[in-house]
């Protein structure tokens, strides 16, 4: 059953992390098999930006992947302490390029545009480790950080509203008319 997370029995919850994206995780998933199955969900911004959708329409941002993967790690791997963190940085559109192809850049305007993105912290090991699911790559190692998938720029760690927060950021510092053609071409790439 794929519904709202924050309503489902602990049964249910179980369920839907057996059928995350294009992977199928026991339920007794390790650490590593469950960040690689939100890895293997496919980028894009589902039809609402919510965790419902996002697993019910099998694709997912940023937001939707890191707060599904903090509240479950929080319930099955408490240990991690996951915390969510907003960086708002510039990407250039040679940045753009090297990480999204040209297709992605072509969005993205000569002096570049700002986005805020979302990822996660976790314990590892006595350490707090930087983990970004937003897209597929290279098989996690379980110890090492995960490469964020945006460049540097200042952080913010969520409090008690991460989408909010977000929201916030957003209407802050990034513009919409440049921002949102950047995503459709982040979304449309990552399908193709």
């Amino acid at each position: 059953m794929l519904g709202d997370y924050g309503t489902m029995s602990h049964a249910e919850r179980g369920s839907t992390i057996a059928v995350i994206g294009e992977a199928v995780v026991a339920l007794d998933a390790t650490l590593v098999d469950l960040v690689e199955a939100i890895r293997a969900i496919p980028y894009g911004r589902p039809s609402d930006r919510t965790v419902d959708a996002m697993l019910r329409e099998r694709r997912g941002t940023c937001s939707t992947k890191h707060l599904f993967l903090a509240r479950v790690l929080a319930e099955r791997f408490p240990d991690t302490e996951p915390a969510i963190v907003h960086r708002v940085y510039t990407l250039d559109r040679a940045r753009a390029r090297e990480m999204f192809g040209a297709a992605v850049a072509a969005a993205v305007p000569d002096d570049g545009l700002v986005d805020v993105h979302r990822y996660l912290t976790i314990t590892l090991g006595g350490q707090r480790v930087e983990i970004d699911t937003t897209f597929a790559g290279p098989a996690w190692d379980g110890l090492s950080p995960l490469p964020l998938a945006c460049g540097s720029g200042m952080d913010y760690p969520a409090r008690d509203d991460p989408d909010a927060e977000k929201r916030a950021l957003e209407e802050r510092h990034c513009d919409p008319s440049i921002r949102e053609p950047f995503i459709a071409a982040l979304s449309s790439a990552r399908r193709d």
